[in-house]
Formats: C-alpha cells, sequence, structure tokens
C-alpha cells in the first residue's frame, strides 16, 4: 500500500491513462447515462436531443442503435455523418453534449461516510475539495483522515491515504491532492 499523506497535488501520483486532445488538454469522453444534442444541417427533422442508453448505443430519426459510449462527440458526429450518407447527400452533423455521466472507467466514485456517496463525471483539473464540495462534504461519523483513494497505477490497484479532516476541519491546503479518472474516495467510519 503506498501512503502519501500530505501530497501537493503536482507531487500526487499519476493515473494510468488520461485521452488527451490535438491541444494537449483532454477531451470528454461519452458514457452511458449523458443526453447528447444531435444538429444535422439542413435537415431539422434529423436533428434530435437523446439519452445515451445503458449499453452504449443511441437512436435517431434514420440511425437505429449506434454506438456512442467511448467516443468523443466529434467521433459520434463523424459516425453520424456516415450513417446519414445513405439516405442524404453530404450530411453535416454537430453532437453536442448536454448532460454529462461520463463512460465509468472515467468517474469518481465516493462511498463510505461522504454526505452525499455518488459517482461524480471528471474534470479537468479536479481536486478532492472539489469532490468533497460536490458530495456535500462528509458525515459526522466519518474518519475522514483515514480515507483513501484508490487508483490504478501500472494496472495495479493502490490505495493513497488522504487527510479529508484536515482539508475540510483544519484548512490544511497541503491535504488538497489532484483527483485523477477512475478514482475510488472510500471514506470509513470512525471508531468509537
Amino acid at each position: 500500500m503506498l501512503l502519501l499523506a500530505g501530497c501537493a497535488p503536482t507531487n500526487f501520483p499519476p493515473a494510468e491513462s488520461v485521452s488527451v486532445g490535438p491541444a494537449g488538454s483532454p477531451e470528454y469522453v461519452i458514457g452511458p447515462g449523458d443526453s447528447v444534442q444531435i444538429f444535422v444541417w439542413r435537415n431539422e427533422e434529423l436533428s434530435s436531443a437523446v439519452p445515451v442508453r445503458p449499453d452504449g448505443r443511441i437512436t435517431t430519426p434514420l440511425v437505429e442503435d449506434l454506438p456512442a459510449a467511448g467516443k468523443t462527440p466529434s467521433q459520434l458526429a463523424r459516425d453520424m455523418e456516415e450513417a446519414l450518407a445513405k439516405y442524404v447527400k453530404n450530411p453535416v452533423v454537430t453532437v453536442i453534449v448536454t448532460g454529462f455521466q461520463g463512460p465509468y472507467d472515467q468517474q469518481i466514485r465516493v462511498v463510505g461516510q461522504a454526505a452525499e456517496p455518488r459517482a461524480l463525471p471528471y474534470r479537468d483539473q479536479m481536486s478532492l475539495l472539489d469532490v468533497m464540495i460536490a458530495v456535500g462534504g462528509i458525515t459526522e461519523f466519518a474518519a475522514g483522515n483515514r480515507a483513501v483513494i484508490v487508483r490504478r497505477i501500472e494496472g495495479k490497484p493502490t490505495q493513497l491515504q488522504v487527510r479529508i479532516d484536515d482539508l475540510l476541519n483544519g484548512g490544511d491546503i497541503s491535504a488538497n491532492v489532484a483527483m485523477m479518472p477512475g478514482d475510488i474516495l472510500i471514506i470509513p467510519e470512525a471508531w468509537f
């Protein structure tokens, strides 16, 4: 077990992989539960807002069961153009993600003694403090300084100790660490 109490965000071990775009920043990958707006230029009747089903596919007018999960919005737009080319001359498609969940391996899961345990979509530059704000902090029964982040490093799950009590109650900003896609934050209950 790797213990890193008090590490600054830049010293925290990196995640195994993050997809990056041409500018070097992470690209959003569509996942089940997302909502997407499909806009087909000059074909309003083919434009629609659809959810990404649990199986990772979408259905729109003229295009059934198209895989969407695991693709960027641009990749999905090109796939839609290819599928619509059978029916429309030179279709131009834009995909806009309007409801964000992301693929499961890109979500941050918070379990245990969080006020509102849940899965969160990962956002670029997300920190432990951002996660704690999103889940409403910790319960009165939490042992925040015994919390761990489970992260895959070189293909193996590794536990990284974090100090949530020091961050939230003590204002110790050195306890704020960078979160990565796929992290699992486990907040145990205090022993009485």
